[in-house]
């Protein structure tokens, strides 16, 4: 069953790098949006339930501007079901997609699955997000691969911080933060996220000097259900890898 609890303080990356896609667990759409290294100028809204989108005409989609972004943070996307979007460059390009294009475009969002990679060169889209109970189900595909390891950095940086506000065990000096890690780390990481890996922020460690975020790998999942299974299992086992924080040159480092 579901667990919201524990989804918060897991993180499941399964890389599909030939195809440009990773399946996830534990990143909702806010934390992804706020860890992208630009926000997107607009939001084609493949499915939905935001009553604040603007229509298209040519394309039958609803869209978002940007500064219409804010709105659409505030909602809990999770209870849309389906929640599945590509950015766009701007209306002139999205009026220039052609039927075909348009088909793909919906089958992707149906299906979940792509026809060809979703990536439109009259839509200059970066990405394509694929979510059925947003954080529960993600599939996103991404064209340029360094922009998923430049968000899962400062993702994990991010969700460090929010535990850090919860357990006074992961207090840093005030007013600091954890940076964010670099994507170049990250992607050290890819030949045990193409099998399948859980980033626990629950077991993190902290000493005096460091702190200490392991991570497993335990398969290609579809099912959470399966990955807490797995995971259960792992945690009583030594972590594959460890992402650690020096506290005192405020630098990130790996251990496997």
């Amino acid at each position: 069953m579901k667990n919201p609890g524990n989804v918060k303080e897991l993180i499941y990356i399964h890389l599909h790098p030939i195809n440009q896609y990773v399946i996830s667990y534990g990143i909702e759409f806010q934390e992804f949006l706020r860890s992208l290294p630009a926000t997107p100028p607009h939001l084609l809204l493949l499915k939905h339930k935001f009553e604040g989108s603007d229509f298209n005409m040519h394309t039958r989609f609803d869209y978002i501007e940007a500064e219409e972004l804010p709105r659409l943070l505030k909602e809990d996307v999770g209870e849309y079901g389906d929640f599945c979007w590509v950015d766009f460059e701007d209306s002139d390009g999205l009026n220039e997609m052609e039927g075909p294009e348009i088909a793909e475009l919906l089958y992707l969002a149906h299906s979940k699955e792509h026809l060809r990679r979703p990536f439109y060169s009259k839509l200059n889209n970066r990405y394509a997000y694929l979510s059925h109970d947003d954080e529960w189900f993600n599939k996103t595909y991404y064209r340029n691969m360094q922009d998923f390891y430049g968000m899962l950095g400062k993702l994990i940086a991010l969700k460090l911080g929010l535990f850090r506000s919860e357990r006074s065990f992961f207090a840093l000096k005030k007013g600091s933060a954890f940076p964010p890690i670099p994507p170049d780390m990250i992607a050290r990481l890819s030949s045990g996220m193409k099998e399948g890996i859980v980033i626990s922020l629950s077991k993190a460690e902290q000493s005096r000097l460091k702190v200490e975020v392991p991570m497993w790998i335990v398969g290609d999942h579809t099912s959470m259900d399966d990955v807490f299974d797995d995971y259960v299992t792992s945690f009583r086992t030594p972590p594959n890898a460890r992402l650690i924080f020096d506290k005192k040159t405020h630098e990130w480092s790996i251990f496997s």
